[in-house]
């Protein structure tokens, strides 16, 4: 098969690309990333001499671009990763978001219902159903939860998610969804909380905590989501939306002190600063039917996938310091500037 995995440089996008190299090594995985700030090229260097593979450059909101990746590249399968994702952004610039989140994500479908696919999945959030009270630990979001989205980012995913169940309704699209608590692991982009926080910790730096730090998170390791991506992809229920979750709930003070310990530094970094605005405070998932209906569940708990995180920012320290620095994005004229006429 042909396999199209949008947003591929990213995070999660990244790490899927490596997880279905080994699991589908007889398909062809055709990667396409806008490559924007948080999109890497570096990310996939590990895939670029593997036979099956290729790597296009590409924004999903241009519908021209991707009508002709369709007519060249016959995907029977797409993945699609591609969404701006930081909440904080969210609020400074929302037409970013709703032009990748939603334009994008319209744009995927139309090229599916024209050139015709095996499964569409769209890869989105738990963050789609607002937040639960801290003083409620036996409340989770289900797959029935309603939609109550807290942020532009949120809003958008939300929007994504019912646009993809229309196409199914309305033009009999074969689509899935996947709705994930917060990713962490290798390859995650600097401004996001472990990643950050490993990067001052390293280097004596202030670790910035909003509010009282005590905002619940259930953390899933980014392999475990890549697991269950592909079985909702290949097997899961057309039309059926699947909450994925570690049981893994942490205060984000949790996270940032088990940062500090193993990284040797003391707690003295910490700083509280200023909530951002409609802070959702905890978000918890059951994964119950992707667990009972796939046989899914998570592997890794934190505090094993923490300790793994921890030590591969340390080895890989000039992967993080080259995006701090900007470097990074140099990387895709070095590869393929000498191919431009």
């Amino acid at each position: 098969m042909n396999i199209l995995i949008t947003g591929a440089a990213g995070f999660i996008g990244s790490n899927f690309m490596y997880y279905m190299k080994e699991k589908h090594p007889d398909d062809m995985l055709i990667a396409l990333d806008k490559l924007t700030y948080a999109g890497n090229l570096k990310n996939l260097k590990g895939m670029e001499d593997y036979p099956n593979y290729k790597f296009i450059k590409g924004d999903i909101s241009d519908r021209a671009f991707i009508y002709k990746l369709f007519e060249d590249e016959k995907p029977d399968v797409v993945i699609n990763f591609a969404a701006e994702s930081h909440v904080d952004r969210s609020t400074v610039d929302p037409e970013s978001f709703m032009n990748a989140n939603v334009v994008g994500v319209g744009v995927l479908l139309d090229a599916c219902r024209i050139y015709g696919i095996k499964r569409f999945h769209q890869v989105s959030t738990d963050e789609v159903y607002g937040d639960l009270p801290l003083d409620r630990p036996d409340l989770f979001f289900t797959e029935d939860t309603p939609l109550h989205a807290s942020s532009p980012y949120s809003a958008c995913k939300a929007s994504a998610d019912l646009l993809a169940l229309s196409y199914l309704r309305t033009f009999n699209v074969p689509v899935s969804i996947t709705r994930c608590s917060n990713n962490y692991g290798a390859y995650q982009f600097p401004e996001k909380l472990i990643p950050l926080m490993i990067a001052n910790a390293v280097n004596d730096k202030k670790l910035p905590v909003y509010g009282n730090g005590l905002n619940v998170r259930d953390w899933l390791y980014v392999g475990d989501h890549c697991s269950a991506i592909e079985l909702v992809a290949f097997k899961g229920k057309v039309g059926e939306v699947y909450n994925v979750g570690g049981h893994n709930e942490r205060t984000n003070l949790e996270i940032i002190r088990t940062i500090l310990k193993e990284t040797g530094k003391g707690e003295d970094l910490i700083t509280y600063v200023t909530d951002r605005p409609g802070h959702d405070r905890r978000y918890a998932i059951d994964p119950a039917k992707i667990m009972r209906d796939l046989g899914w569940e998570p592997t890794v708990k934190v505090e094993e996938g923490l300790k793994e995180t921890i030590k591969w920012y340390l080895d890989n320290r000039s992967w993080w310091e080259e995006i701090i620095s900007g470097e990074y994005q140099n990387y895709y004229d070095e590869m393929y500037g000498k191919y431009r006429k």
